[in-house]
């Protein structure tokens, strides 16, 4: 991805941090049906290679997990928190108006080349760890083994796992870095005051400019 100095994340703690924070990634591979994006949830096993591992699954149905088996590589991204910045909140934009819109937002992209398994115990790992991960902080969280064995077999059976060793990692983190700290402070107060929970999201990452302190 584009990614300049001044936004990219390159601290490999902070890159799997990142990672954690997204839910739902994209699997992108090119095969012999062309591009295909597949949105997943997935774990990483940060000490699992050098940049971490990936683990996650596809429908059997799914033609895509066919790319990964035939050794194409794949690029997955984590989209993280996003937000509109409007030349409004420039204090700029009075001064001299040579303000224009943008975007902030956080992204990792992940890319490595796969290894495809159907074993069901496995299989049954990784759902597992996946389902707990997502049940955690419920009241009565569901488990695997909360349904009848017969009907999780069944469902084993329709689905192909994967293990994608991190190959390449990149993180940004475009969060008015490249602005003036008085620019910078005007999204950050801007965004903490929309009645949009994802621009507050995004506010509050956003570090403190240096004339705040």
């Amino acid at each position: 991805m584009y990614n300049p100095k001044a936004f990219a994340v390159e601290e490999l703690t902070q890159l799997h941090h990142m990672i954690g924070e997204c839910r739902l990634a994209v699997l992108v591979t090119q095969g012999e049906l062309g591009l295909q994006a597949s949105h997943l949830p997935l774990l990483l096993d940060p000490q699992q290679g050098p940049n971490g591992t990936l683990y996650g699954h596809l429908a059997r149905a799914n033609p895509q997990w066919r790319d990964l088996e035939a050794g194409a590589e794949a690029l997955v991204i984590f989209a993280g928190a996003d937000a509109y910045v409007s030349p409004a909140f420039y204090p700029g934009k009075a001064e001299h108006g040579k303000v224009v819109p943008t975007w902030n937002y956080l992204a990792v992209h992940a890319y490595g080349t796969a290894e495809v398994f159907s074993d069901a115990h496995r299989l049954r790992n990784l759902v597992s760890a996946l389902t707990d991960r997502h049940e955690a902080g419920r009241a009565q969280p569901w488990k695997v083994d909360d349904a009848p064995p017969d009907y999780i077999d069944s469902m084993l059976k329709a689905i192909v796992g994967f293990a994608l060793p991190i190959q390449c990692l990149e993180g940004k983190r475009k969060l008015s870095q490249n602005r003036t700290p008085a620019d910078a402070a005007g999204v950050r107060n801007g965004l903490a005051a929309s009645p949009t929970p994802q621009d507050q999201a995004l506010a509050r990452l956003m570090p403190v400019p240096s004339t705040e302190e």
